[in-house]
């Protein structure tokens, strides 16, 4: 706010987006938090976009701008005739940069912040884990909790403030509600042309190929349309921060695009809840575990590198039969390479992924972990290491 015109908390339903910015507004004396949620607003500024945001006195906290779209292009002719600072505060639970026109409008004049369901990190008050490792290795662990107990609690629980303070059927029952009023409600504000009885079969779906690439075939052959309609709903359940699909790593910049992305659900209370699981499945069904637990990690090194010191962006890598879950790339060039396994010790076969990913950065490879559920940091070698799970918040 102190040096950028507009600025625009963006972020999943119930993830406290609304209550950062009430807190915020209300300590520097703002004024009143203008919600797009109330009707009378909402119809003002869908009839009159530029009448309304003229009728503005700055600085403005605007909430749930996802519902009037067309204010950001008014907003936009606004900052640009008085480009002072700190003028918008804006929040949304859809992504409307996701508009073209929009986003081309406000390139340059906004910053975006991100905010996720809580982190581990956030949770526990830990330091954050994508700056050590950036720094040259992984944090020092000593006596961590060993086995699965180390992240089936954190895993079930998820990070969404109001679900964590819920248990068993009640939690079931506020995902169920998320999920519902999410799908109804978001997805209608972003997208017209939509058939929405195929969005929870969908989500169901990409929950059971959660942590593995996304193929598009096989989503539309067990829901009966095409490639490319799939294609798009996906798109869409990115777009309302249900879904996060990760782009994978090549050498060559051009070549990113080309391969498949991995996807994952945004927060892994929410996941168990479409599998239909609860937290005892977690430590001992192989099919549950490793999924949800990588699902876990890439989550929170994602929610970190919003907030990390040194930018950082995250990718998958996979050549032939080597893969590597995670891997950070910073605007510098370094690497930092992250596998995740649920054992307790580490194998030789966990850190081929990182031995390639290693071998072919070279010297821009700074550091490469093994995160597992083992008691202690250990060395694996040269830039590896093996990390306790703990290690994500410690």
């Amino acid at each position: 706010m102190a040096d950028t015109r507009v600025v625009f908390v963006v972020g999943a339903r119930q993830v406290g987006k609304s209550t950062l910015v009430s807190q915020y507004a209300s300590a520097r004396d703002l004024g009143p938090v203008i919600t797009l949620d109330n009707k009378a607003v909402r119809d003002a500024a869908l009839g009159d976009p530029t009448g309304f945001v003229a009728g503005l006195r700055p600085p403005v906290v605007l909430d749930e701008v996802q519902r009037a779209p067309d204010l950001l292009l008014a907003i936009k002719e606004r900052v640009d005739q008085d480009t002072t600072p700190g003028q918008f505060l804006l929040t949304g639970s859809a992504n409307v940069r996701s508009n073209r026109n929009v986003k081309d409008a406000l390139t340059g004049r906004i910053e975006v912040v991100t905010l996720w369901p809580l982190s581990q990190g956030e949770i526990q008050r830990g330091r954050n884990v994508v700056d050590v490792l950036l720094a040259g290795g992984p944090p020092e662990v000593v006596d961590a909790v060993v086995g699965r107990d180390a992240f089936a609690g954190p895993v079930a629980e998820g990070g969404f403030p109001e679900a964590r303070q819920r248990q068993g059927r009640r939690r079931d029952r506020w995902f169920r509600d998320y999920i519902d009023t999410t799908l109804d409600r978001d997805l209608r504000d972003v997208s017209d042309a939509l058939k929405l009885s195929e969005m929870p079969r969908l989500l169901r779906l990409a929950a059971a190929q959660a942590a593995g690439l996304v193929n598009y075939a096989n989503l539309a052959d067990k829901l009966g349309l095409n490639e490319k309609t799939v294609k798009s709903y996906i798109e869409l359940l990115e777009t309302v921060f249900l879904l996060r699909r990760l782009p994978a790593w090549r050498p060559g910049l051009a070549s990113r695009e080309v391969h498949s992305p991995k996807l994952y659900l945004v927060d892994t209370g929410l996941l168990l809840h479409l599998l239909g699981v609860g937290q005892s499945r977690v430590r001992p069904d192989p099919r549950i575990t490793g999924p949800a637990l990588e699902n876990f990690v890439a989550l929170e090194i994602l929610k970190q590198a919003e907030t990390a010191e040194t930018m950082a962006q995250v990718f998958h890598y996979r050549a032939g039969r080597d893969e590597v879950d995670l891997v950070l790339e910073t605007r510098a060039g370094d690497i930092v390479g992250i596998e995740v396994k649920a054992s307790a010790t580490p194998s030789t076969s966990d850190r081929r992924g990182l031995e390639r990913l290693r071998d072919v950065a070279g010297r821009r490879f700074i550091a490469g972990v093994v995160v597992y559920t083992g008691e202690r940091t250990i060395p694996l070698g040269d830039r590896l290491w093996a990390m306790p799970v703990s290690g994500l918040w410690a």
